[in-house]
């Protein structure tokens, strides 16, 4: 059964599912789908274009699918995808798509700290933990199960790779590739997220692999493209491997430095 306030204002032409809670004084506008099993604290603001999948919980004073902060945006219908199971918490805003990608994406089983702001086109993966007060520019893209530090800005069109961790008050410009520590100012790669990657149940064949990958990456003479090289002839193709290197080659702001 929904356990919706009197206080709340919402549409009647939002779509909701079962066993939701929705607080006081929270707004839910029109084309907002609503899963199973969602809550909904105090003061919320859902916008048009929310797309909420089932088990989300978001806390008080949030505001979801909001108008992008791009001067390019002319009102045209867009999304905001919210995956099963992921907790937004106080005062986090995200923002909806633009013409460009015509959606942001927030996946499953994300915990997204207070003052977290996600603006628009913006693609986050599954089991992203996102610190308090992270800021980010528009389209950037955080792979699964990277974690990013509290009061750490990210520069638009970055891409954080999986199973990466990012420093508390980082400054993130470039790319930052899968399974590393980075921190330092400016950016830099400190390692793998060894602690992070143990957790997740990575062997000693998979680690050795990949650090094999960064020793010709950051810990060599060569240059990016003659290191992948010596990747290619020396290091055998795991899945983890090839993720690396696909990583790299696809950069477009280039990656951090060591």
């Amino acid at each position: 059964m929904n356990k919706i306030s009197d206080k709340a204002v919402v549409s009647p032409n939002a779509k909701i599912g079962k066993n939701v809670s929705i607080g006081h004084f929270s707004i839910v506008e029109d084309d907002v789908i609503i899963g199973d099993n969602v809550s909904i604290a105090a003061s919320a603001v859902i916008h048009g274009g929310a797309r909420i999948s089932n088990g989300v919980r978001i806390f008080h004073s949030a505001v979801i699918s909001c108008e992008p902060q791009d001067l390019k945006f002319s009102g045209e219908n867009t999304t905001l995808e919210i995956g099963e199971n992921t907790v937004i918490r106080e005062f986090v805003t995200v923002a909806r798509g633009t013409y460009a990608r015509g959606k942001s994406v927030v996946g499953k089983n994300c915990f997204i700290m207070a003052y977290v702001h996600i603006p628009h086109d913006s693609i986050i993966g599954d089991n992203v933990l996102m610190a308090n007060a992270v800021n980010m520019g528009g389209h950037v893209k955080i792979d699964d199960w990277a974690i990013i530090g509290g009061l750490t800005g990210i520069h638009q069109f970055v891409r954080v790779g999986c199973h990466s961790f990012i420093a508390f008050g980082s400054k993130v410009t470039q790319d930052v590739p899968p399974y590393i520590l980075a921190g330092g100012s400016p950016l830099n790669y400190k390692g793998l997220n060894i602690v992070g990657l143990k957790r997740r149940g990575f062997n000693d064949e998979q680690l050795k692999h990949i650090k094999q990958v960064y020793n010709y990456i950051y810990g060599s003479k060569y240059n990016i493209s003659d290191a992948v090289k010596g990747i290619k002839d020396s290091v055998p193709m795991t899945d983890e491997v090839k993720k690396i290197i696909n990583f790299i080659e696809s950069s477009e702001r280039g990656i951090i430095r060591k």
